[in-house]
């Protein structure tokens, strides 16, 4: 990128990061290159001792300027420092602000119940096991917590694992071979392309299909027919940015018509749809068709960690084969132990789910009044798009500094071009009050910057 006399300007820096930074959704076809014998060179193209590269592997960490520029103009979104969060306030910076930019969705990581819980759990078993759960990390905890998902989930056994991120590592490398081929989604978490690229190096094949489309997804399994190749098809239960519902009864019907399997990734489905918060799954009333559901414990359920359920066979062969899960550190007890009473809590204080889905239906509603574009979103993740980096990291900035109200902003490197966004997303124990400042400030926004 060529710097600007005086700094770089705003749509600059976003083209700069999104090429520097994007996690990126294309596909990755292996690529063939060819290795020459060490004694094919000619003596004088041979490096000799003492020579230097002609790369360094640092020289894109020089080039990289862009996160420097947006600090330096005021727009740099991330790493902000918490000192106090409440949940639907919080001190951020040195300023307190309503926080439409959390995924604590069910208001829980303050509750009395959940702190005592990981408060005993730090006494009794100390703050780490400092091993894996494959030799020294498993405690009583785990097992009961697995235990409690399964009976939850009205499924034979859970996994109970580190982070929510690993969950997606594990299945993929496990359970994707030479002769298996992915079929992702195009709006999958990118723990989930990670995943897929670690199944590829054993020789398995991704292949993305169109958004939420059953249709396209049908063709690609069609497509597989004429060959030898076993299919797994991957889907977010709720997509992370924009609050839409996976069409997963139309899909789970092609899936079983080609005889392919299926995991949807309920990160953002567990606590936010279906009956008594259950998910995606449960939501379109096919809990027990789904061969995998997998999920995080760093949203719902106030902590960090995550899970998988399913048929116990299957779990059972994950334990034994995914990497990612047997020599990575174990969680801690007390996260393990804040999971377990947070899932005991929704299930008890039924109010809360009833109360996020009340909120988000407000802001929906309201938010389309005024006339903002917030897509197709049916949760209480609602995105406002914009569709121009530099105004959307403009927005962000005036909500944040003007208004001291906190959101996300999504720009090209975490959304496609033309999709840039201001992610907003709501908690159980937002008062009406919080959510009518917010609009008065995104109103005040929206229509200085032509959004409305």
């Amino acid at each position: 990128m060529r710097r600007r006399e005086g700094g770089s300007s705003l749509s600059e820096l976003s083209e700069e990061w999104a090429t520097s930074a994007r996690v990126s959704t294309a596909s990755p076809a292996p690529v063939a290159r060819p290795c020459p014998p060490r004694l094919a060179l000619a003596s004088n193209d041979r490096r000799q001792k003492g020579d230097r590269l002609s790369r360094d592997v640092w020289d894109k960490v020089r080039e990289f300027r862009a996160a420097d520029e947006a600090r330096a103009q005021g727009l740099y979104p991330y790493f902000r420092a918490f000192e106090r969060n409440d949940g639907p306030e919080a001190v951020v910076d040195g300023r307190q602000v309503i926080m439409f930019g959390s995924n604590n969705y069910l208001g829980l990581t303050t509750h009395p119940k959940v702190r005592e819980a990981a408060s005993d759990a730090i006494r009794s078993l100390g703050t780490s096991m400092t091993g894996s759960r494959f030799v020294n990390g498993t405690t009583q905890l785990h097992h009961d917590l697995e235990e409690r998902l399964a009976d939850f989930y009205g499924r034979e056994a859970a996994l109970v694992f580190t982070t929510g991120y690993q969950v997606n590592l594990a299945v993929c490398s496990a359970l994707l071979r030479d002769g298996d081929v992915a079929l992702i989604d195009r709006g999958v978490h990118a723990s989930t392309y990670d995943g897929v690229r670690l199944a590829m190096a054993h020789g398995a094949r991704m292949v993305r299909f169109g958004h939420n489309s059953a249709e396209s997804l049908d063709m690609h399994l069609s497509r597989l027919e004429e060959g030898d190749e076993g299919a797994l098809v991957i889907i977010d239960g709720v997509f992370s940015a924009e609050g839409e519902i996976a069409k997963l009864d139309e899909l789970l019907s092609i899936v079983r018509q080609h005889g392919a399997r299926i995991m949807v990734d309920d990160a953002h489905g567990l606590g936010m749809v279906g009956p008594a918060g259950k998910g995606t799954a449960h939501h379109h009333g096919l809990g027990a068709e789904v061969d995998l559901i997998g999920g995080t414990f760093s949203k719902s359920l106030a902590s960090v960690g995550g899970y998988l359920v399913g048929e116990r066979a299957v779990i059972d062969y994950i334990r034994h084969h995914a990497a990612s899960f047997m020599f990575a550190a174990s969680g801690a007890p007390s996260t393990v132990a804040a999971a377990m009473a947070a899932l005991e809590v929704m299930q008890e204080e039924g109010w809360r789910v009833d109360s996020l889905r009340e909120n988000a239906d407000y802001m929906i509603r309201e938010l389309v009044s005024l006339g903002f574009e917030v897509g197709p979103t049916q949760t209480a993740i609602v995105p406002i798009y914009i569709r121009d980096d530099a105004r959307t990291l403009a927005v962000w900035r005036e909500l944040f500094e003007e208004h001291a109200i906190y959101t996300n902003p999504f720009v090209s490197f975490s959304v496609s071009p033309g999709h840039s966004l201001i992610r907003t997303s709501y908690m159980a124990t937002h008062e009406r009050a919080h959510l009518d400042r917010g609009l008065e400030a995104l109103a005040i926004v929206g229509k200085k910057y032509g959004l409305i």
